[in-house]
């Protein structure tokens, strides 16, 4: 194993392990019932204007560019070693 796989699992194990106390820790959105379905309805409040300065909103924020250092960690530990020849 090279320094770049054995440096790139551990960050993968780090990310990994963030995004899923991170999901976990977010709220599941209670507000898609029949009723809305039906009736397309909506709800439109002041907290839903503010919502980047919300908890939710900063985990939401977190999760995402998490997932996106684990998909190019995952890139690079795989297609490195095979240019580099070990």
């Amino acid at each position: 194993m090279s320094i770049i796989e054995i440096v790139g699992g551990i960050i993968l194990l780090i990310t990994a392990l963030l995004i899923i106390i991170l999901c976990l820790m977010q709220d599941s959105k209670q507000d898609q019932n029949m009723t809305s379905a039906i009736t397309g309805g909506t709800y439109d409040s002041a907290f839903s204007k503010n919502e980047g300065n919300t908890k939710e909103a900063i985990m939401k924020k977190w999760t995402k560019w998490l997932t996106i250092i684990f998909f190019i960690v995952t890139l690079v530990v795989i297609i490195v070693p095979v240019y580099i020849g070990e």
